[in-house]
Protein backbone atom coordinates (compact mmCIF):
# COMPACT_ATOMS: atom_id res chain seq x y z
CA UNK A 1 0.00 0.00 0.00
CA UNK A 2 2.84 2.28 0.77
CA UNK A 3 4.26 2.86 -2.65
CA UNK A 4 5.87 5.91 -3.83
CA UNK A 5 4.68 7.55 -6.62
CA UNK A 6 6.37 7.84 -9.76
CA UNK A 7 6.11 11.17 -11.42
CA UNK A 8 6.41 11.10 -15.53
CA UNK A 9 9.28 13.45 -16.64
CA UNK A 10 9.52 14.97 -20.12
CA UNK A 11 12.31 16.01 -21.65
CA UNK A 12 13.78 19.27 -22.45
CA UNK A 13 12.98 19.41 -26.01
CA UNK A 14 9.38 17.83 -25.40
CA UNK A 15 9.07 21.08 -23.31
CA UNK A 16 9.82 23.22 -25.14
CA UNK A 17 7.76 22.39 -28.27
CA UNK A 18 4.94 22.65 -25.85
CA UNK A 19 5.51 26.05 -25.14
CA UNK A 20 6.16 26.95 -28.68
CA UNK A 21 2.28 25.44 -29.82
CA UNK A 22 1.23 28.09 -27.85
CA UNK A 23 3.40 31.08 -28.43
CA UNK A 24 4.43 30.41 -32.14
CA UNK A 25 1.51 28.96 -33.07
CA UNK A 26 -1.35 30.48 -31.12
CA UNK A 27 -2.75 27.52 -29.45
CA UNK A 28 -4.65 27.87 -26.06
CA UNK A 29 -2.77 26.02 -23.46
CA UNK A 30 -6.19 23.87 -22.47
CA UNK A 31 -6.00 23.54 -26.35
CA UNK A 32 -2.39 22.67 -26.55
CA UNK A 33 -2.15 20.45 -23.27
CA UNK A 34 -5.14 18.27 -24.38
CA UNK A 35 -3.97 17.35 -27.52
CA UNK A 36 0.29 16.62 -25.95
CA UNK A 37 -1.73 14.75 -22.84
CA UNK A 38 -0.77 16.56 -20.15
CA UNK A 39 -2.55 18.79 -17.81
CA UNK A 40 -3.05 22.63 -18.45
CA UNK A 41 -1.03 23.42 -15.33
CA UNK A 42 1.76 21.91 -16.49
CA UNK A 43 1.98 23.87 -19.67
CA UNK A 44 1.17 26.91 -17.82
CA UNK A 45 4.83 26.23 -15.53
CA UNK A 46 6.60 25.48 -18.35
CA UNK A 47 5.63 28.20 -20.34
CA UNK A 48 6.40 30.63 -17.11
CA UNK A 49 9.63 29.33 -16.83
CA UNK A 50 10.04 29.88 -20.44
CA UNK A 51 8.90 33.79 -20.53
CA UNK A 52 11.08 34.04 -17.45
CA UNK A 53 14.05 33.00 -18.94
CA UNK A 54 13.74 35.11 -22.25
CA UNK A 55 13.11 38.56 -20.02
CA UNK A 56 16.27 37.54 -17.46
CA UNK A 57 14.29 37.10 -14.35
CA UNK A 58 14.16 33.85 -13.95
CA UNK A 59 16.77 31.74 -11.62
CA UNK A 60 19.52 29.97 -12.79
CA UNK A 61 20.88 26.65 -11.29
CA UNK A 62 23.31 27.71 -9.30
CA UNK A 63 21.33 30.74 -8.11
CA UNK A 64 18.15 28.06 -7.33
CA UNK A 65 21.06 26.35 -5.52
CA UNK A 66 22.37 28.78 -3.61
CA UNK A 67 18.79 30.16 -2.82
CA UNK A 68 17.61 26.67 -1.35
CA UNK A 69 21.16 26.85 1.16
CA UNK A 70 20.48 29.98 2.08
CA UNK A 71 17.28 29.32 3.16
CA UNK A 72 17.91 25.94 4.78
CA UNK A 73 20.76 28.35 7.21
CA UNK A 74 18.19 31.14 7.31
CA UNK A 75 15.66 28.44 9.21
CA UNK A 76 18.16 27.05 11.22
CA UNK A 77 19.72 30.15 12.78
CA UNK A 78 15.77 31.17 13.51
CA UNK A 79 15.29 28.60 15.42
CA UNK A 80 19.11 29.06 17.42
CA UNK A 81 17.45 32.21 17.99
CA UNK A 82 14.53 31.42 19.75
CA UNK A 83 16.56 28.44 21.73
CA UNK A 84 18.58 31.29 23.11
CA UNK A 85 15.40 33.60 23.91
CA UNK A 86 13.94 30.70 25.93
CA UNK A 87 17.15 29.91 27.59
CA UNK A 88 17.88 33.79 28.26
CA UNK A 89 14.41 34.09 29.29
CA UNK A 90 14.36 30.77 31.98
CA UNK A 91 17.88 32.22 33.85
CA UNK A 92 16.19 35.36 34.06
CA UNK A 93 13.58 33.86 36.30
CA UNK A 94 16.57 31.72 37.95
CA UNK A 95 18.24 34.54 38.81
CA UNK A 96 15.13 36.44 40.61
Amino acid sequence: MNQKRQYKTYTKAFKEEAVALVIDQGYTVPDAAQSLGIRANLLYGWKQQFEEKQTGTGLSGDERSELMKLRKENKQLRMEKEILKKASAFFAREMK
